[in-house]
């Protein structure tokens, strides 16, 4: 039996990349996984038939972010999907991955832009995390997806980067407040890592072997190596592990 056999999990933009490494790693290790996506539906079928070919269980649940309404929407599906798995309205393990990214220098920033990425990147969840602890359960786990774009300097994606610092406070904030119902809450962050968000970075050679040589492997990641931190955290094992942001970048610019 694996680590998190007999949990649910719920994990937000899990279609693609970071967070479909982090679904399949979930869902092998026994939970059963919320896949939750935007709108690509032909992204989130080769998830959940991924899934399900190495023998996991997961259902979709799709709500966009950022827009009127996408709370109630995302748990209203969520606990519909959790009723046809013959499961209650409960959940153990909620991963906050959705994101989405905005190249501009504070020269090229607009409102609109600020808008769009802190509406999605903080805002949502902020009210899906407020929402959520209706259904998560005591001693589950909060496991936000940062960036290492608040450690580094990064001044062409300014309000990205500004997002997820915000992201880093309100893990702080929400693990000193969940602490005595046992919840931890931490959060991850990840270096460059080869997804469809930074594909255009990585388009020659020359491109990918420079976004390689950040880290001290000289490698860009790989969606597994964010999803076993994750399902480490989401474990038992990381029990005493709360208020922390897990520098997952493969020694970036140490």
């Amino acid at each position: 039996m694996g680590a998190l056999a007999g949990k649910t999990a719920l994990v937000t933009g899990a279609s693609r990349g970071i967070g479909r490494g982090i679904a399949r790693e979930l869902a092998r290790e026994g939970a059963l996984v919320a896949v939750h996506y935007g709108g690509n539906d032909a992204a989130v079928r080769k998830t959940l038939e991924l899934i399900h070919q190495e023998g996991g269980r997961a259902f979709p649940v799709r709500a966009e972010l950022g827009v009127p309404g996408d709370v109630e929407t995302l748990y209203g599906r969520l606990e519909e999907g959790l009723a046809q798995q013959g499961q209650g309205i409960e959940l153990d393990i909620l991963v906050n991955n959705a994101g989405i990214s905005g190249s501009a220098s504070i020269h090229e920033v607009t409102p609109e832009l600020f808008d769009r990425l802190f509406a999605v990147n903080t805002r949502s969840l902020l009210f899906l995390v407020q929402r959520g602890l209706k259904n998560l359960r005591d001693n589950g786990r909060i496991i936000n997806v940062s960036s290492a774009a608040t450690r580094i300097a990064y001044p062409e994606s300014v309000v990205y980067s500004m997002t997820k610092g915000a992201l880093n406070t309100f893990t702080l904030a929400l693990a000193k407040e969940l602490g005595p119902r046992g919840i931890t809450v931490n959060a991850v962050s990840p270096g460059f890592v080869e997804t469809d968000m930074n594909q255009r970075k990585r388009a020659t050679a020359e491109s990918a072997a420079q976004l390689a040589a950040w880290s001290v492997f000289n490698r860009v990641g790989r969606p597994s190596d964010i999803a076993e931190i994750v399902a480490f955290l989401a474990s038992d094992a990381s029990r005493w592990i709360t208020g922390q942001c897990l520098d997952a970048s493969g020694g970036s610019r140490l």
